[in-house]
């Protein structure tokens, strides 16, 4: 049976359809990523599955159930709005989020200090919340919503706002969860997340799915445009470069250069003929990314002419 599926499920407001037509199945135990720009529906839908907004039409199951309420305490949420008691101390909140979740209090004086050290947050439990930075506060909430074990757990944007070091703590975080047997559906708009975490994707613009498979397939399905050329000599010519057929354009990339073919040029004939005008260091495919792929897909072309990336990267790169 599914953890969770979604049929030709709609949910307008007003004039504007924030999700159109979707489908989307969860086998038990997977992870699977929701991935696109801020704005493409992916709240929408989780807050559907979580019968937080109801859809116009369509079909939606949790556990085989049109309705999550009686097996709410089996779900596990990361809204995308952080938000702890901030007048409360830490130990207080977690006690508090654990009852409400239908924990006993023999087992939430028992986790609390070890999912504490866990989170790299040990001796703060006398701490108020509004004591700690937004990093801290998000670990918290992150512990509230996986402490009492669930069997899915649902991350909006769980990455959001972090740096580098506690990127990496969350991921290693919700991979024990997956191990586990947590069933996971997280969104967000960084696709590296994504392609490093998740068995399956799922990418969202506008309200539409416009792809769904695994990573591999995914990658795997994408014709490479790209060729990555170093040159033996940096002062080597690159107009050279420019003129070869099957060239569309040449952009500098630290001390190589990305080349990009032209629609129906065949790389098997581009490489060699690149490699006769100039002699390379080294060469190779540039294989694309999610993000390439995504880019690809909703603009129609390989180039950004809305700042797309720069969206899907968060606008300071990986932290936003």
């Amino acid at each position: 049976m599914e953890a969770i599926s979604l049929n030709n499920i709609t949910k307008t407001f007003g004039q504007t359809t924030a999700v159109r037509s979707f489908d989307l199945t969860v086998p038990r135990g997977a992870l699977y990523g929701l991935i696109g720009p801020n704005g493409a529906g992916k709240t929408t839908i989780i807050r559907m599955i979580l019968a937080i907004l109801f859809p116009d039409s369509g079909e939606l199951s949790v556990f085989g159930h049109s309705s999550i309420e009686a097996d709410r305490h089996r779900i596990g949420y990361l809204p995308e709005e952080r938000g702890v008691y901030r007048k409360m101390r830490v130990g207080e909140f977690l006690t508090f989020m654990a009852r409400l979740k239908g924990m006993n209090d023999a087992d939430i004086r028992r986790l609390v200090p070890e999912w504490l050290d866990r989170a790299e947050l040990p001796n703060i439990t006398k701490k108020r919340c509004e004591e700690l930075s937004k990093g801290m506060q998000q670990k918290i909430q992150f512990i509230t919503a996986v402490m009492h074990k669930p069997d899915i757990l649902i991350l909006d944007e769980p990455f959001s706002g972090l740096d580098p070091v506690n990127q990496r703590l969350f991921r290693d975080l919700v991979l024990e969860e997956r191990r586990r047997g947590a069933t996971i559906l997280f969104s967000t708009h960084i696709m590296a997340h994504a392609e490093q975490l998740c068995d399956h994707i799922v990418m969202v613009h506008q309200g539409n799915k416009v792809l769904d498979g695994t990573p591999v397939e995914i990658l795997q399905t994408s014709d490479s445009r790209r060729i990555l050329f170093e040159p033996l000599e940096p002062s080597a010519d690159v107009e050279k470069l420019k003129n070869t057929p099957g060239v569309r354009d040449v952009v500098r990339e630290n001390a190589s250069w990305e080349i990009t073919l032209s629609e129906n040029a065949d790389p098997a004939e581009v490489i060699p003929a690149l490699a006769a005008a100039v002699v390379p260091a080294h060469i190779q495919i540039r294989r694309p990314t999610l993000e390439d792929i995504f880019v690809s897909i909703v603009t129609g072309k390989d180039d950004d002419p809305a700042g797309l990336r720069t969206a899907l990267r968060g606008e300071n790169g990986e932290v936003e």
